[in-house]
């Protein structure tokens, strides 16, 4: 069974909204910049992108992840690609390594 690895919802602020979700609810921060952040709950991460740098979508791991196109190397050495669901919605499959 292939589990959610992580959800990203756009922001317009990432520092703003970081705050936010650290007074809001505990959570840890495992990376932040100026165009994204990872936050770490109990059950799953969340990720908070900027629109025009990163699309919103739902992140899957797979161990067949190589099925779903080029695996492109991200700066916190994760694999994936991007793909859309019939409905259009972006869906990152990210590799088991």
């Amino acid at each position: 069974m292939d589990s959610i690895d992580h959800i990203a919802i756009p922001v317009e602020n990432v520092a703003l909204s970081v705050d936010w979700y650290k007074s809001t609810f505990q959570c840890e921060v495992t990376y932040q910049d100026d165009t994204w952040a990872f936050l770490k709950f109990g059950n799953i991460k969340l990720a908070l992108v900027i629109p025009t740098q990163h699309p919103a979508h739902i992140a899957f791991v797979s161990p067949e992840a190589e099925k779903f196109g080029a695996l492109k190397l991200h700066r916190d050495g994760t694999r994936s690609c991007y793909v859309k669901d019939p409905a259009g919605n972006s869906i990152e499959i990210m590799a088991a390594d």
